[in-house]
């Protein structure tokens, strides 16, 4: 792999309410979590988390999302315990140094102000880890394409509540995308990115 420059370590949505009991459990976070922590604590300057920001009542969002919370009424912060869209206590730590950004939808660049932050930094390439592979991880790495980062994905640093979704998209990064998008493994990253 070529060594990465002007990067970031882009760790998407390591909220409570995806830790064990929240109300969008997701099983694999456990088991990320540690080397999530570990990119982040090697990183911790070179760090941005997003948290996923759910609406204070589902008739706050417009169109389908309503229909999205009024299945999911629990995650709207008018029933959720603020706590739970916090980050993990194990990545909360590193903030600051690292930064946070709140985003009202799946992708991390959707009304966030994430893309003028990158582009105020000179970032160039965004190191992907996070929660969920198939949802608001996907969503993320495909608007980071779209803008011509060069997008890496660390693949035993992602997590998922659903093992199908995960090996799809983990096919379609090595099958479909392979010119935009690079997976590598946590303990290859240091070896090829050292501008922190």
């Amino acid at each position: 792999m070529i060594p990465l420059k002007d990067a970031v370590h882009l760790c998407v949505d390591m909220q409570r309410i995806f830790s064990k009991g929240g109300v969008w459990e997701t099983p694999w976070m456990e088991r990320v979590l540690p080397v999530v922590t570990g990119i982040a604590a090697r990183y911790s300057e070179r760090t941005i988390f997003t948290r996923f920001i759910t609406p204070q009542s589902w008739e706050q969002r417009p169109g389908q999302w309503q229909r999205y919370y009024q299945r999911w009424k629990a995650a709207t912060r008018e029933h959720l315990q603020p706590d739970q869209l916090e980050l993990v206590p194990e990545l909360a730590r590193f903030v600051p140094p690292a930064h946070v950004v709140d985003k009202r939808a799946y992708s991390a660049f959707y009304l966030s102000g994430l893309d003028v932050f990158l582009q105020e930094k000179g970032v160039r390439c965004v190191i992907v880890t996070g929660a969920e592979t198939d949802v608001c991880v996907l969503s993320t790495v495909l608007a980071a394409v779209d803008r011509g980062f060069r997008v890496v994905i660390v693949e035993d640093a992602l997590c998922s509540s659903s093992d199908t979704g995960h090996e799809a998209l983990m096919t379609m990064y090595r099958t479909r995308m392979q010119e935009q998008i690079e997976l590598i493994n946590s303990s290859e990253l240091a070896a090829v990115w050292s501008d922190h």
